[in-house]
């Protein structure tokens, strides 16, 4: 988006969240009128990736990182902020299609469900045998080809922030860029703790306040963006949607 310039470092998940954890990545074409849709996918994962490669990227310790540089803010941004919380407040159930661009520019399709607090499945449609599931304060990642699962802990990727009981976008999350200019809003947002966990892009259309999509930024500056379309909120969602794949001992 023209005109938008990110404060303070735009560190991400890891060179893992370039395969696999990357950008609910959890958002899209639609959050329909005041309905948001959350995905979680935050987190999206590339294809590219094995579960053995998430696991192996995600075990090398986490680099100190300064404190995230907070974006200057006018009383207006400050409004859409809250507007934007209250839109993602909203909706605690959704389903989606979405369509996944990772660094590499390589497209994939899937469905993801998401329940607040703490639920989230993004599948992806045949050929690609992977799945990703989030419940219990975890993160599974399972290739059903390789017959591979890695589980890294909610906290460590942004998809946490955004499977909150409420969501803020402020208190323990810092605002790194923010810009509204032809009927889009931008938000760009990191832990402000551990801003190496990644960095979080949101976009909404502004008439109505709608997610339109949303991406991850990784320490390598590698990008991946979900799109999500035939959104459907507020539904009933079985509760094994959410089952968690078996895990190593």
């Amino acid at each position: 988006m023209a005109g938008f310039v990110p404060h303070g470092p735009r560190v991400g998940i890891t060179e893992h969240m370039t395969k696999v954890l990357r950008a609910f990545s959890s958002f899209r074409q639609c959050l329909m009128a005041g309905a948001v849709l959350l995905p979680v996918a935050v987190v999206s994962f590339s294809p590219v990736a094995s579960a053995q490669e998430v696991g192996a990227r995600m075990s090398v310790p986490q680099q100190e990182t300064s404190a995230p540089e907070a974006a200057p803010l006018s009383d207006s941004d400050r409004a859409w902020l809250a507007k934007i919380e209250q839109t993602l407040n909203s909706a605690t159930t959704f389903q989606a299609r979405m369509q996944q661009l990772d660094a590499d520019g390589k497209r994939t399709t899937g469905v993801v469900w998401m329940k607040r607090p703490g639920q989230m499945r993004l599948a992806y449609d045949p050929p690609t045998p992977l799945v990703l599931v989030a419940n219990e304060g975890k993160v599974v990642f399972r290739d059903n080809q390789l017959d591979q699962t890695t589980v890294i802990p909610m906290e460590r990727t942004p998809l946490g922030l955004l499977l909150r009981q409420h969501i803020s976008l402020s208190d323990d999350v810092t605002v790194t860029g923010f810009a509204h200019e032809s009927g889009l809003v931008q938000v760009s947002l990191v832990r402000t703790s551990s801003p190496g966990d990644g960095s979080l892009t949101l976009v909404f259309h502004d008439k109505p306040l709608s997610l339109r999509s949303w991406s991850v930024l990784d320490a390598q500056g590698r990008e991946t963006r979900v799109t999500l379309f035939d959104v459907h909120t507020g539904i009933s969602i079985p509760p094994n949607t959410f089952t968690l794949p078996a895990q190593p001992e």
